[in-house]
């Protein structure tokens, strides 16, 4: 024993202080393990939700994304149809102009000239025929015919505009346009080119009309040239009884 004692040494201080603190670090050690488990254990479990939220978000932003693009289109397809829609509508009122205008529907003014027509002021011969003397609808529907033929684009007698279903007919000693009855004397308006009278005179129609009633049966007539002829527009009714639009190809 005493052998042994003697051989024993004391302990240094350092392998004291030592192993204390190994001792310490291992208490440090088993509790960090202890706690490292729960730990990481509640990571695990959280992840899952957070990768379903961000992949969630993923799916509503493509989702928005696509949107976004059908409304682009869909806004660019609405804008085609539109400019479609207001060619077209452009189109139906300037065909729809063109008509009006055609129909005599529309009041005009441009150049043009004035033919005014008087009964002869002559005294019948004893075998001659009074109305002779005066100016009848043949008389004028041969002066509409030849202004035509001449280039007008619009002709008035007395401020009937005439059109397509124009009449002029004699009733009694007066002469009767577009339901109008009208007295001398006439005159015919007409707009067309400035040299509508220079192409009217040229004409054989009317240089036989001239020889014939003017200056044989004596009918007074006179004309004049204007920068500016005022035309009315129709005022009676194009009302069609029995005509009807014959269909076109693809019209339902």
């Amino acid at each position: 024993m005493t052998a042994i004692g003697t051989r024993l040494r004391a302990i240094p201080s350092w392998q004291i202080t030592l192993g204390v603190a190994l001792l310490a670090l291992g208490f440090l050690i088993a509790a960090q393990l202890s706690t490292e488990g729960p730990r990481i254990r509640y990571t695990t479990q959280e992840r899952p939700p957070l990768v379903e939220t961000v992949l969630e978000l993923q799916r509503q932003q493509e989702g928005l994304k696509e949107r976004i693009l059908a409304l682009r289109e869909e806004i660019q397809q609405t804008s085609q149809a539109s400019r479609g829609s207001a060619a077209l509508v452009r189109q139906l009122n300037d065909d729809l102009a063109e008509a009006r205008l055609a129909a005599g529907l529309v009041a005009l003014v441009g150049p043009g000239l004035v033919l005014q027509l008087e009964d002869s002021s002559a005294t019948p011969p004893p075998d001659g025929i009074e109305a002779d003397l005066r100016v009848t609808a043949r008389d004028i529907r041969t002066l509409v015919e030849e202004l035509w033929l001449a280039g007008a684009e619009a002709i008035a007698v007395n401020g009937e505009r005439l059109t397509a279903t124009s009449a002029i007919v004699d009733i009694g000693g007066s002469v009767l346009v577009n339901q109008a009855y009208l007295a001398p004397p006439y005159q015919l308006s007409a707009i067309g080119p400035a040299d509508l009278y220079e192409r009217l005179s040229a004409s054989q129609g009317y240089t036989d009309w001239i020889v014939a009633r003017v200056q044989l049966a004596g009918i007074g007539a006179a004309f004049g040239e204007f920068e500016q002829v005022e035309m009315p527009a129709f005022a009676g009714t194009l009302g069609l009884d029995y005509a009807r639009v014959e269909p076109s190809a693809g019209t339902p």
